[in-house]
């Protein structure tokens, strides 16, 4: 069997440690040759591929990017964009597809499988952790652990100057990453997309800090929005997959902050850099797993299936499950973080 893997969506870290999974454990074990499609679903758009074998994938479990490369090209957004793909795969004698991204890429795979009948099997990727059906996805842990690690340091420049420090972390429409980060971190005000918040009431905390002679760390993500106001953005461009580019939240917060309270207000706005770089050892554990069981789906024949923790254990789950709705921040578990706010 010839076994398709592609990257698409944001890079994010632990795709490299997928890869390695899938092809190592697709060779030794059930002898497949592999192609891996360049740049996300271009590659198969445009038969761009490169070969996959096992001296390919060695030294990369640390890497963080893809070697295969990213992009968030949409074929449903393409003439002929279905067919081109199904005659590459053909020319290519590919047999299954494996495709490792978040809710766009997997949302293709899922549309391919149930509609066109293609074999895809979908690995969970993103940092967001927003997709449905899964305890965890891989990139969160290390997303979290930069955003945790800059939040530390903001803390001290913060009290040395005795200033409003707002800290702008991705997530989209979830905010996993800033209440997890702000948690950990120890901020002071967190703010998410999945509960609208009182620029009032965050002046209130904020001055409540300065009176017990502390300096307040506000980590805003960057789909949070103002009770009587809209979502931040920084243009109204929108990518193949519909989405606008996020961000300016964190800007536009520091100035109201500093307006309103009269203490002077800075903003640090993290964006790609919790993307970047190797990856934490429990996102190289769990997109390794999931690389493994991936091949073993492909194997078994289990197509239109995404992989995904419950727990400690690797399931199937079907693709438009998991695909079907984000997964956003319960309202106990950010009620829980209240108690640290102010």
């Amino acid at each position: 069997m010839r076994v398709g893997v592609l990257t698409g969506g944001g890079d994010c870290p632990g795709l490299n440690a997928v890869i390695r999974g899938v092809v190592r454990k697709g060779v030794q074990e059930y002898g497949y040759d592999f192609v891996g499609f360049r740049d996300g679903w271009r590659g198969p758009l445009e038969n761009d591929t490169v070969r996959l074998d096992i001296p390919a994938v060695r030294g990369i479990l640390p890497r963080g990017g893809t070697i295969l490369g990213s992009s968030r090209t949409n074929p449903l957004k393409v003439r002929d964009g279905i067919r081109r793909i199904k005659d590459n795969l053909a020319k290519q004698e590919v047999q299954a597809l494996i495709a490792i991204g978040g809710e766009d890429t997997l949302g293709v795979a899922a549309r391919l499988s149930d509609e066109y009948g293609m074999p895809c099997v979908g690995v969970p990727k993103t940092i967001d952790n927003d997709l449905s059906a899964t305890d965890y996805t891989f990139g969160f842990d290390t997303a979290v652990n930069i955003a945790t690690e800059a939040i530390d340091r903001l803390h001290t420049t913060a009290e040395s100057h005795m200033r409003v420090l707002v800290v702008e972390v991705m997530g989209r429409h979830a905010g996993w990453i800033a209440l997890h980060a702000g948690l950990a971190g120890g901020a002071n005000v967190i703010l998410i997309p999945e509960q609208r918040f009182d620029i009032g009431q965050v002046c209130d905390w904020v001055t409540s800090r300065f009176q017990a002679s502390y300096a307040p760390i506000v980590v805003v993500a960057e789909g949070a929005v103002p009770k009587d106001g809209q979502v931040v953005l920084k243009d109204e461009s929108r990518d193949s997959f519909g989405h606008v580019r996020l961000s300016g939240v964190g800007e536009w917060l520091a100035k109201e902050i500093e307006r309103r309270t009269g203490k002077e207000a800075r903003t640090t706005v993290l964006g790609h850099v919790q993307r970047g770089g190797t990856p934490s050892a429990f996102d190289r554990w769990l997109a390794t797993r999931f690389g493994l069981h991936a091949i073993d789906c492909v194997h078994d024949g289990d197509f239109g299936r995404m992989v995904a923790l419950r727990g400690t254990d690797i399931v199937r789950v079907p693709l438009t499950e998991a695909t079907a709705r984000l997964k956003t921040v319960d309202p106990e578990l950010y009620r829980e973080a209240g108690v640290f706010f102010g």
